[in-house]
């Protein structure tokens, strides 16, 4: 433990000198945004004990699990909103409604702030494949 706690005392000691070192030959001088504040990146409301891993997972492209449900959440509607096949429609939402109501579960939120299912039976009445299919039937 000590070792560690020495070796990285040294790695911070050659990190400044070489801090110092390119501040003195103006390596620091030409950048851009010189002189001028950071842009926001967002992270304002994170806690500052926490801002550091924040950036590090941003900038990486990670995301919280919550946020990353949410994406795949929006992908699988996209993914809806364009099949006809009306039994590939029928997986798709009970996938979806199976991946919404694990996000409204794992948020313990009150029911009023949760995501909304999609419901079969709203999006078979928009299906232009089932109103051709019914005229069928009807013959």
């Amino acid at each position: 433990m000590r070792f560690m706690s020495l070796s990285l005392a040294f790695i911070e000691q050659i990190a400044e000198e070489r801090i110092k070192d390119a501040q003195e030959k103006g390596a620091f001088d030409n950048l851009p945004g010189r002189g001028k504040p950071l842009a926001p990146d967002g992270g304002a409301n994170v806690p500052e004990e926490l801002r550091m891993a924040w950036r590090v997972l941003k900038n990486a492209g990670c995301l919280p699990p919550e946020l990353e449900a949410e994406r795949e959440i929006r992908t699988a509607r996209d993914l809806l909103a364009g099949m006809t096949d009306e039994n590939e429609r029928y997986r798709q939402i009970q996938r979806l409604n199976l991946m919404i109501a694990k996000l409204n579960e794992g948020r313990r939120r009150p029911v009023c702030l949760e995501m909304d299912q999609v419901y079969y039976e709203k999006i078979v009445t928009r299906v232009p494949v089932n109103d051709a299919r019914r005229e069928k039937e009807a013959k």
